[in-house]
């Protein structure tokens, strides 16, 4: 994989050398790759949301007899709000969630809600150790996993969970930090 041409996948789940700027990104700091999880490892959630839909249509059917159509279209609407705002904060969550690699830098931003947010950095001199794991069908097939990015000293070790390619980010971080050990 050339880091040095741009290129970006399937929802910009994996982006070499994306037009990509961030809040606290130095005069020469340049973005290297930009990742976020899988978009199938998000399946699970948008099931979840479909199977609610079509059992709220069911149900419909059968409270009809012990409801009152008033009553029934503020239960229904009311019902499909949750469902929508549990997707939707969802898609944001994953959107949001999102792994950058700089040539200074490691930066881990984590959504945990709407209103809260967790940004986890460490520079690449204080790398010490890059850990792949992939295990499962759809891991394998579908060529995502974790990573796990061990720092120096007391500083709090980067994730990023659900990646795809993992093998070859574990690659452009070798690179990157061999290169910073070289100069």
């Amino acid at each position: 994989m050339d880091i040095n041409k741009p290129s970006h996948n399937f929802l910009h789940t994996f982006c070499i050398k994306p037009n990509f700027h961030f809040q606290t990104q130095g005069d020469h700091e340049e973005v290297i790759l930009v990742v976020r999880a899988h978009p199938f490892s998000q399946i699970p959630w948008l099931l979840n949301s479909i199977f609610i839909l079509i059992l709220l249509i069911t149900l419909s059917f059968f409270i009809s007899g012990f409801l009152n159509p008033i009553q029934i279209l503020f239960a229904f609407s009311f019902s499909i709000i949750i469902t929508i705002a549990y997707g939707w904060l969802n898609v944001l969550i994953w959107f949001f969630n999102v792994g950058i690699i700089t040539n200074e830098r490691i930066i881990d931003i984590d959504f945990h809600a709407v209103i809260y947010k967790e940004i986890t950095e460490a520079r690449l001199d204080r790398i010490q150790d890059v850990t792949e794991k992939a295990g499962g069908f759809f891991e394998s097939y579908l060529d995502y996993g974790n990573l796990f990015i061990q720092t120096a000293g007391g500083e709090q070790n980067i994730e990023f969970f659900d990646v795809p390619y993992p093998a070859s980010v574990v690659k452009i971080i070798h690179n990157l930090t061999e290169r910073g050990r070289h100069q």
